[in-house]
Parts: structure tokens; sequence; C-alpha cells
């Protein structure tokens, strides 16, 4: 874009003439104003399909009769649930308008001008952004076998790494580290330099060497955890998340972050889904059964995938992803499209009640034309 195209480019901050805001997946709504499709099936965004808990639910219906009050702002009863959950103090917590907030606050505080962060290549797509708009630079170790490379980001640490980004799970691959390679890859980092991992997929993995390191906290005080409610609880609509760190990280942390930032329904609603571990496990079990059923009906249809460990699988179409995706929208199917991560022929695929992943595979099987193993309900 050019000052011609927007002539208010020359005042803003020379960091931000280079960024395009983030474009989240297309909203149902959309869809159904562009196309005029009833009813389309959106698995695009990594949304847990059963929604929040009920215990959710009425915790947010009980807020409604204090919208006119602030929320607190300090958030201590959320803090303290949080804090309960993990075993650690409040002091330790920093929430978040999604976990997405505490990413930029990690940015705000810790990247600047002649600042580098670190990330692997195909990771989610807030590390650069957030590293750009403070005018820090960018760094990308190249990935192994759609993952992160712990080696290769090792070696491009320096005297100029202020942050370096672990997704585990990763966004939009469903790749994970595991505990020991991590481990030492977070006992090799210099002092200077801040390590987020980015756990927003949690809840959703089984694989025994993957590793909690909200239980590493006391050992690496560079580390801060990131966790989220929009996954698993279900309450992606709310946006709260947040963050765990060494107790003088989150105070500078909770210096620059935004008063009131989490709201009053949402606040209430996080800490009932924290207590509310039935349906988290109601949701495990689920998407474990359908990504066991979806990746084998993707390999009836010929087609590859990155193996993940998240609530979505990213297939390789063997071409361009672009016009497989048009024509999935008009088939009323919402998936995302990731070249924008380096997978150009790659389409991310969330996985969604039993209904709605049977009408993906069929809607793909005849964009494909490859015969459909699922004949839709």
């Amino acid at each position: 874009m050019s000052v011609a195209d927007n002539p208010f480019l020359n005042l803003a901050a020379a960091q931000i003439a280079g960024l395009r805001p983030y474009v989240p997946g297309k909203p149902i709504s959309e869809l159904e104003r562009e196309l005029g499709i009833v009813d389309p099936v959106k698995l695009a965004s990594n949304e847990n399909p059963l929604g929040c808990g009920e215990a959710a639910r009425a915790a947010y219906r009980a807020e409604a009769a204090e919208l006119g009050r602030y929320p607190d702002g300090g958030a201590f009863a959320l803090r303290a649930a949080i804090a309960a959950h993990h075993a650690i103090a409040p002091e330790q917590i920093t929430v978040g308008n999604g976990s997405n907030d505490v990413l930029d606050l990690v940015a705000r505080v810790f990247l600047h001008p002649g600042r580098e962060s670190l990330f692997s290549e195909h990771a989610f797509a807030v590390y650069p952004l957030a590293t750009a708009a403070v005018g820090a630079t960018a760094r990308v170790a190249p990935a192994r076998d759609h993952g992160h490379d712990l080696d290769a980001m090792g070696a491009l640490v320096n005297e100029r790494t202020g942050v370096v980004w672990i997704a585990n799970p990763n966004n939009p691959t469903g790749t994970w580290v595991a505990a020991e390679p991590l481990r030492a890859f977070l006992s090799a980092l210099p002092d200077h330099c801040m390590a987020v991992v980015d756990e927003a997929y949690f809840e959703y993995v089984g694989q025994d060497d993957y590793p909690d390191t909200s239980l590493w906290l006391d050992q690496f005080p560079n580390l801060i955890v990131t966790r989220t409610f929009a996954k698993v609880h279900g309450l992606a609509a709310l946006r709260v998340g947040y963050g765990l760190s060494h107790p003088d990280v989150a105070e500078l942390l909770n210096r620059v972050r935004h008063p009131f930032n989490v709201n009053a329904p949402a606040q209430a609603a996080a800490i009932a889904a924290l207590g509310d571990q039935e349906h988290v496990a109601r949701s495990v079990a689920h998407n474990r059964r359908e990504m066991e059923r979806v990746s084998a009906e993707l390999t009836s249809l010929g087609l590859s995938y990155i193996p993940s460990v998240g609530n979505f699988v990213t297939v390789d179409l063997d071409r361009p992803a672009g016009p497989v995706d048009q024509a999935l929208l008009r088939e009323g199917v919402i998936c995302r499209p990731v070249a924008n991560y380096g997978l150009p022929t790659h389409l991310r695929i969330s996985i969604g009640l039993e209904t709605e992943n049977d009408r993906m595979l069929a809607a793909l099987a005849r964009v494909l034309d490859r015969g459909s193993a699922v004949t839709p309900k």
C-alpha cells in the first residue's frame, strides 16, 4: 500500500507501513451474505464444535444484571481460579483479551527497534505481526517436517534476541515438541532472551512425552506460558486467555495491559469453565474420535495430511488450495487455506461435529472429483 492508497500512511510509525491486518476465518454470516448459502458449516477457526459447557453458559447469563458496571480490572477471582488450577501464585498470572492479547503484551515489553524475535517457519501468524508492530526484527528458522526445528532456532539466537516464540502444538500444522528437546532448548537460552511457549491447544494433546511447561516456571525465570479459554473450553466469542510467568515478568506485562481487558461475563464464564473438567473431557474425547475418523477418510480420498495433535488437520491438496477453498465455500463449507503460512497447497480443516465433518468430506470429494467415501446424513 502506498501513500496514494492511504494518505495517512506517512503519518504512521515506520514499522506499520508493511503490516497487513490479521485475517481470521470467514464468519458464517459473511458466507450467507455473499453467496446466499443457508446453514453453512464452519471448520475454519479451530473452535470447539460442542461449544462451552452449561456451567460456563449459566455463569455468563448471571452477569447480565450487572452490565452497567465495569469488570474487576485486576480479575482477582479469575486469577485466583487459574492460580489454584496451576498451583502457582496469582502474582504469576497475566490475563488477556484472548491469549493473543498476552502475546502482544510480551512484544510490547520485551521487543523494540534493535531487538529480534525468533520463531519457526509455518508458526502462528501473530508472532511476526506482534514483532513488526513494535519495530523489532523477525528471524525465521526453517521448519523440520512442518514443525519446530529447535537446533535451527538455537543457531539463530544472538545478543539481540529478545523473544523466542514456540507454539506447542503449532498452529496451523498441528506438530508438537517433546519434553526433553524443549527443556534442553530452554536451558541453553541466554538470560536476556524471553521464551514464550504458546499452549493454546494444550488440552487436546495425548502424547506421553508432551510437556506441561506451566510446571517449569520455577526452573526457567525467563519462561512465559500462554493458555486460552477459546479452544477446548469453547469460549472463543468471549476472548479470554492468560499468561503464566515469574512474578516479576507478570508485573511488567501488567504495566502495559489495558484496563478492564477481560470483561465481566468472560471472567465469570472462564472461572466456571475451569471448574468444568467433565466438559473438557467430553470435548477431548469427541475430538480424538473424530480426528481419527476424518484422518482415515482423507486417506481414503488419496490425500496426505500433517499428523496433528490439535483440534484441526492440515491437508495437502497437491494443487493450489485457493481454488479448492472457493469451491468448498460454494458448497457451504468454510475451511482455511494457509498459503500465508508458506503452505500454498494446504487447507487447514477444524474438527467439527460428526455431521459437519461428513458434509466437509463429501464436499471435498466432489470438489476434487475423487468420489466420496462418506454420504452426508
